[in-house]
């Protein structure tokens, strides 16, 4: 039959009563406790069998070429035809405590060559339960190795587990918590775009009915007019028209910003993110370096301890060589002392002829003493030769440590001026951050102001509305137009935002013309006007973010008092200048031209002029 036998071989080293060697060699089974066979080869043994055997090999090398053989049947058992095999041949039918042989066979197909053949005996019933006792010792230890390594593996496990888990559930709340924000904001802001957009698509529609159906009833009232008075209103619907294509292009101009700003709002967050990364990366750069720096500031305090323990051992040293150089001196003195001796002996070998044997015997005694002082003394001048290599080799070491020492300490100025660079980086890194915010409050705070804006001009379109609404155009009577005053004076939209705080409409204007043409057709009944006449033309201009309306007044006939604190009020220089399509208005009495709704716009520096009975008279006030 076929077995797997574990092979032991162990080189025993016995003292008592002979300092001997013996090989032992054990056979095993894993599956068969009870399998156990013995071997003990002696030196004597060994020699008895490389006898018979005629093997060449000496006790010291056989273990080491025994191995060779196993290894070389372990190589060949897998295949076929086996080159070399391990028999186990007993002379029982069967395994049952008998004496056993083990070959080792050379198979070629000439021959069956045995190299080896050992006798083994079956172990004892003492020998299986202490193999068996050894079995369950080193299984058990190995039990208890494989469990404690067991219980850690699954204290740690746990440990990452727990970690992992917590860590898990922080980063879900935190996504949670991002997600619905963001939903939250994006929703926020489509629905006030979208309601932004209606609001104004349904104003600029009300805008254009309520435009055309005054431009109609304009067309029906002024078909019977002069010929100048149709130009004029043609050239003043060519201006609203540009105006509400500039409204309509400087509304899709904002809606374009807003989605740059948002773009801009979307890569400054990123930024914000990348950075507060890059902090934590360089906090935790910070920790490892500080980590090292202990481990550095420890390292140092041993080697700082292992030198004082070497200065110590050194001055022990040099107090043993004091101690073996008095020793010496001493011996010395001794050698001195018995050559004295000897001498006088010799002298009393002359004089005493008849004591010569005793004395011989006796001299011979002494030279036995003076050569073990000598062999004394040489091995003590060894051991001095000794003691000198030992402190020059501890020297030597003494300075390698102290180069070690400089080079930690270099390594600890280059790991602090690290610190410093990182702690540099770091500053900037705040420093970028903190700029980054600032430009976010500044996008913050240019929404806001295109949000006023928007809102201004959604204000003003509707006051413009309602002022249209209520300003119907007046009857051509002379009795309305004498009736006209400050107090009498319907609202008309102001603007605040450009700096004109005088409310004069359009439409205010254009009735105000008519009721001058009616007065020329009735100068018979009333010879002169009642008041000066004011020429106002607005010029509706709106720049990107700041909406304002220009307007450009000329004054003919000025009060005294409108000079007010000599307080220059009012509008720039840009909004005096003078336009040839200018729409005259005529009819306003002298109180509302002292009104507050035109004294903010007469400056310090300009001069009021004086009035004529008929003739109308122009100011132009530059800025």
């Amino acid at each position: 039959r076929r077995l797997n036998v574990r092979v032991n071989i162990e080189l025993l080293s016995i003292s008592n009563p002979a300092h001997k060697k013996d090989l032992a060699v054990r056979l095993t089974d894993d599956t068969d406790p009870f399998f156990l066979y013995n071997l003990v080869i002696s030196e004597e043994d060994f020699q008895s069998l490389k006898s018979q055997q005629g093997l060449l090999v000496d006790f010291s090398a056989f273990p080491q070429k025994f191995i060779d053989l196993l290894q070389q049947c372990i190589e060949e058992q897998n295949k076929d035809i086996p080159r070399f095999l391990l028999q186990l041949v007993s002379s029982a039918p069967a395994l049952d405590h008998t004496p056993v042989s083990l070959n080792v066979v050379e198979t070629n197909p000439f021959k069956h060559l045995t190299h080896l053949s050992l006798k083994f005996l079956p172990g004892t019933d003492a020998e299986i339960k202490k193999f068996l006792a050894n079995c369950l010792k080193c299984l058990k230890e190995d039990k208890l190795a494989l469990e404690e390594k067991l219980r850690k593996t699954e204290e740690d496990l746990s440990r990452q587990l727990s970690y992992t888990q917590q860590s898990l559930v922080e980063k879900s709340r935190e996504l949670d918590k991002l997600k619905t924000e963001w939903t939250s904001y994006t929703t926020a802001l489509t629905t006030k775009h979208s309601q932004e957009l209606t609001n104004e698509k349904e104003r600029a529609l009300q805008a254009q009915t309520q435009y055309q159906q005054q431009h109609e009833q304009q067309k029906k009232e002024l078909e019977n007019l002069h010929q100048k008075s149709i130009q004029q209103l043609q050239n003043r619907l060519s201006e609203l028209e540009v105006i509400n294509k500039d409204l309509t292009e400087r509304r899709y101009k904002g809606d374009s910003t807003v989605r740059e700003l948002k773009a801009k709002l979307s890569g400054i967050e990123d930024e914000c993110q990348r950075a507060k990364q890059e902090v934590l990366s360089l906090r935790r750069e910070n920790t490892t370096l500080d980590a090292e720096c202990h481990e550095k500031e420890k390292l140092l305090n041993q080697l700082q301890t292992r030198v004082a323990v070497l200065e110590q051992e050194i001055k022990d040293k040099d107090q043993l060589v004091t101690r073996t150089k008095e020793v010496l001196d001493a011996t010395q003195e001794q050698k001195v002392i018995l050559e004295e001796s000897t001498e006088e002996k010799q002298r009393h070998i002359e004089k005493l002829e008849t004591t010569i044997k005793s004395l011989s015997a006796e001299l011979l005694k002494a030279n036995e003493i003076i050569k073990k002082l000598q062999g004394d003394l040489k091995t003590l001048m060894s051991k001095l030769k000794l003691k000198n290599t030992v402190t020059i080799q501890q020297e030597k070491l003494l300075a390698e440590k102290e180069e070690k020492l400089q080079k930690e300490q270099k390594e600890l100025q280059e790991m602090g001026q690290s610190l410093r660079t990182k702690e540099q980086e770091v500053c900037k890194l705040q420093e970028q951050l903190e700029k980054t915010l600032q430009k976010l409050e500044e996008s913050k705070e240019l929404l806001k102001t295109n949000e006023n804006v928007i809102t201004w001009l959604n204000r003003q379109l509707s006051e413009v509305q309602m002022a249209k609404k209520v300003d119907t155009p007046a009857s051509a009577h002379s009795g309305a137009r004498a009736a006209a005053s400050s107090h009498a004076m319907p609202d008309r939209p102001s603007f605040p935002g450009s700096g004109i705080r005088h409310p004069i409409s359009p439409l205010y204007a254009f009735q105000n013309f008519l009721e001058s043409t009616h007065s020329k057709n009735t100068s018979s009944q009333c010879p002169g006007p009642k008041a000066g006449t004011l020429f106002v033309q607005f010029n509706t201009q709106f720049p990107k973010l700041n909406r304002s309306s220009d307007a450009q007044a000329v004054t003919a006939t000025t009060h005294p008092a409108n000079k007010e604190n000599g307080e220059q009020l009012g509008l720039e220089s840009k909004y005096f200048k003078k336009k040839d399509d200018s729409i005259p208005l005529r009819g306003l009495s002298q109180n509302t031209l002292n009104s507050e709704y035109l004294r903010p716009h007469l400056p310090a520096k300009a001069q009021p002029l004086p009035k004529a009975a008929g003739t109308p008279a122009s100011a132009y006030f530059p800025g």
